[in-house]
């Protein structure tokens, strides 16, 4: 039965190395790996005590489904990330074998605050928050990442060590590359170089206007504000997301996210179940939030017209 397995895989692999752009396909699970491939296999994110030790190398907490090559699965499209889909072919397909496929669970740490990355995460399906955490326990969301961009920009922008806990709000799938491998293409000073930097630029304008919105606008227009920015990264108006998680994010009391939501509620414009809330009038839910939301879409937009330009 191995053999048989083993024989399917090796042909595959032959017919899957010839498949270049969008035809690049992967699975979660791999239909056509071996249990000796799957043994060997090291995974993807390994779980570690958290530690705030300068220089300690950032691993998530929560161990992810083994990194798997894009040329061994189908299913699942790198270029769903607007940054990879953005390069041009030979860009892309410079950094295709060193891409690595990986699961991304809810809560999963990504990276821990004032540790150095290995990896650099192109995001296609989940969604990350940025958190900065107090010596308290407090913390704040201060930016919120989806396939628009990647996880680990501080590894380009000269910083070292993440100044912020990078934890998965929403799951999903992504791209793993090492720091190594995505440091040499950046420094090439091409395409990818030019899309980054771009990108960064909508990521402190949305961290401009977080840090504005948690302190002059009240807890209905924070609300809205997180609400439209999750939904814009998610595939349907439906979010897995508890109120004491909001309230966390926002760093405000659950009670005053529980009010919020039920006036919300009331009004039509979500329905809350518990650990889910639909989003049933985006449109109100945009008339309700403060001029943040509108600030923060307007960067991102440009961003989107930056890569069709580029293309």
């Amino acid at each position: 039965m191995l053999r048989s397995l083993t024989l399917c895989n090796d042909a595959f692999m032959e017919t899957s190395n010839k498949i270049t752009g969008e035809s690049i396909m992967a699975n979660v699970m791999n239909a056509f790996g071996t249990a000796t491939e799957r043994a060997v296999a090291k995974p993807a994110v390994a779980p570690v005590a958290r530690k705030k030790a300068e220089g300690k190398s950032a691993q998530p907490r929560h161990p992810a489904v083994a990194p798997v090559r894009i040329s061994a699965l189908y299913g699942h499209n790198p270029k769903q990330n607007q940054l990879l889909n953005a390069l041009p072919d030979e860009d892309f397909e410079r950094l295709l074998p060193h891409l690595e496929f990986i699961s991304m669970p809810f809560d999963m740490t990504v990276c821990e605050a004032e540790t150095q990355m290995n990896h650099v995460y192109f995001l296609t399906s989940s969604v990350v928050s940025l958190l900065y955490e107090t010596r308290d326990g407090a913390s704040a969301e201060i930016a919120v990442i989806g396939n628009e961009g990647i996880v680990g920009v501080t590894l380009f922008m000269g910083g070292g060590a993440s100044p912020n806990r990078a934890v998965v709000k929403s799951a999903g799938y992504g791209f793993r590359l090492k720091a190594s491998v995505f440091m040499e293409e950046f420094r090439r000073g091409g395409a990818l170089q030019q899309s980054l930097l771009r990108y960064t630029n909508a990521l402190i304008a949305q961290m401009s206007h977080t840090a504005v919105c948690n302190r002059h606008h009240n807890v209905m227009q924070q609300l809205c504000r997180w609400l439209l920015l999750t939904l814009d990264r998610l595939p349907s108006n439906e979010m897995a997301v508890s109120q004491g998680l909001i309230a966390t994010m926002l760093g405000v009391r659950r009670e005053s996210v529980t009010e919020a939501a039920g006036k919300l509620q009331d009004e039509g414009m979500i329905q809350y179940r518990r650990g889910h809330i639909t989003v049933m009038d985006r449109v109100g839910l945009e008339s309700r939030a403060c001029e943040c939301y509108a600030g923060v879409k307007k960067e991102y937009d440009r961003l989107k017209c930056s890569h069709a330009k580029q293309k």
